[in-house]
């Protein structure tokens, strides 16, 4: 039985940041208590190979919800074909100041203003060494605030070098709303740069680990149609592994009167769905084929997770789902997915 919904207008009366600490916390007594088992949905097998990795099934947790790999453990319980960390930066910081997590329950959203708080690329390898997940782990790495653009790409090299080795795949995050100018790196000169830049620092690294680790680059949904064809043309002449769309967005049109309305940061949830959607098939439609897409943004249902896919992914992941359909929704995914 699934008792989520019954608990969750009591979880929902508390800080969304307090339950989110709590809750995680929760799940990780739960699964050194041994309880797991017990409590959580058994993963469903469907193997898919994207980027030359085996994935458990095609519904991963994105980035966010585990900041620093505290819960890698926990969170493998929960039904999820591959798990995805960070963001991480090279030092650790404390993000922008609090309440930065809003909740808009009328729209199955949120609004995040997190800032890549985090421990640091070094605490979390720590804890990624501790775990006992042998499935498919990315690692999302991002710049620190107080670098700056023009010095943005050696922060990003610092993390690949040092994430390398252990993770299944490394995600570049270019496209957070919530560090000053970063969204820039997705534009011009800025993302041909730092794209050369990462792929011959993975070419250095592959030949020092004799392993090969693929590099994905997560960009935003508010991008036009010129900007996607841009990215997509140069993911193609860097011989990008992977890339995840979407990220966040900064369009308030669908919670247009909500008092959090104009609150900073990105938007997460349904609102952002049908976006992301059009994002991923117009990189499908440039991509064709060459490059593989893992879709995220407004994933609530098998329906949703279908439609990613129908556009052109490969893979989805979830995050803001998790939170309004709670612990078993990547089960109840595979369940219905085709």
């Amino acid at each position: 039985m699934n008792y989520y919904p019954l608990i969750k207008p009591l979880l929902f009366q508390f800080d969304a940041e307090k339950i989110h600490t709590w809750t995680l916390k929760g799940l990780k007594l739960t699964h050194n208590l041994g309880l797991s088992d017990f409590i959580n949905p058994k993963i469903i097998e469907k193997p898919v190979t994207v980027m030359g990795l085996e994935f458990q099934n095609p519904v991963g947790l994105a980035a966010g919800l585990d900041k620093n790999g505290d819960y890698i453990d926990a969170l493998s319980g929960l039904g999820f074909g591959s798990l995805e960390i960070g963001t991480v930066t090279p030092r650790a910081q404390p993000g922008n100041p609090q309440p930065r997590l809003f909740r808009l329950a009328e729209h199955n959203a949120i609004i995040n203003r997190m800032g890549f708080n985090n421990k640091g690329v070094d605490y979390s390898l720590q804890q990624v060494e501790k775990a006992d997940y042998k499935g498919i782990l990315g690692i999302n790495i991002g710049k620190n605030f107080d670098t700056s653009i023009e010095n943005a790409t050696e922060d990003y090299l610092i993390s690949l070098r040092k994430a390398y080795k252990a993770a299944s795949y490394i995600t570049i995050n270019i496209s957070s709303p919530n560090t000053k100018n970063l969204r820039q790196l997705q534009q011009g000169d800025e993302i041909k740069n730092l794209l050369a830049s990462l792929k011959q620092e993975q070419q250095k690294l592959q030949q020092e680990h004799k392993q090969y680790t693929p590099i994905v680059v997560k960009i935003a949904p508010d991008l036009s149609d010129d900007e996607i064809v841009h990215i997509a043309k140069l993911l193609k002449e860097f011989s990008i592994d992977g890339v995840i769309a979407t990220n966040t967005t900064l369009d308030r049109t669908a919670v247009k009167n909500h008092p959090f309305e104009h609150e900073a940061g990105g938007l997460s949830g349904i609102p952002v769905r049908d976006r992301s959607t059009y994002v991923v098939a117009r990189l499908a439609k440039e991509l064709q084929g060459d490059i593989p897409i893992i879709a995220a943004g407004g994933i609530f249902s098998a329906e949703d997770a279908q439609a990613k896919l129908n556009a052109g992914a490969s893979l989805v992941q979830i995050y803001s789902g998790l939170i309004y359909k709670g612990p078993e929704l990547a089960y109840q995914i595979m369940q219905s997915l085709k």
